[in-house]
């Protein structure tokens, strides 16, 4: 009888760096708080993803900004389910771009440093996978008595990574410094 080896565990496939100061994503299925540091994005209002990516992807690319990791989705709620209402491309650093309009679609702002609540998988973004991590931290926030706050989800992994080896993380925005 040969011996079944576990599943190995998860583990960040690093594609692109994070921009300055940016925490590692983790710890896996399981919630954490996290603090993170203002940061630079781009970003632009549509509901579907590869929309959002081109229309970043060209802003980016015109504008000579190298990639990072990961991109950011806005959440917002919809009856109990979460849906993506803007994508945001994270720049290295604040040095990187000029706040403001870019065109009718895209906009680049200075994002407050924040505090949340994370879970992190490894997976697809699948229902099934978002609505897992949406409980987990609504279980948290619940615990902590800390209210209703607004969502948003981290890709940290693009196509050239297997579905399964991606890593994501759903986090609740718990405060932005002002």
């Amino acid at each position: 009888m040969q011996a079944v080896e576990p599943p190995a565990a998860p583990a960040y496939v690093n594609e692109a760096p994070l921009p300055a100061g940016w925490p590692q994503p983790g710890p896996y299925d399981q919630v954490s708080l996290k603090s993170y540091p203002a940061y630079r994005a781009a970003f632009t209002r549509n509901r579907w993803q590869s929309f959002g990516f081109w229309t970043l992807f060209a802003h980016i690319k015109r504008h000579q900004i190298p990639m990072t990791a990961p991109v950011e989705l806005t959440m917002k709620k919809s009856g109990e389910q979460i849906e993506m209402s803007s994508m945001g491309f994270l720049y290295r650093d604040d040095k990187v771009g000029v706040p403001g309009a870019d065109g009718k679609r895209v906009e680049v702002r200075d994002v407050p440093a924040a505090k949340v609540l994370s879970y992190t998988w490894q997976g697809p973004d699948s229902k099934a996978n978002v609505d897992k991590a949406k409980a987990a931290v609504e279980a948290a926030l619940v615990e902590r008595k800390l209210g209703d706050k607004p969502f948003r989800l981290l890709g940290y992994n693009g196509p050239a990574t297997p579905r399964d080896k991606r890593t994501w993380e759903l986090q609740a925005v718990l405060d932005k410094a002002q």
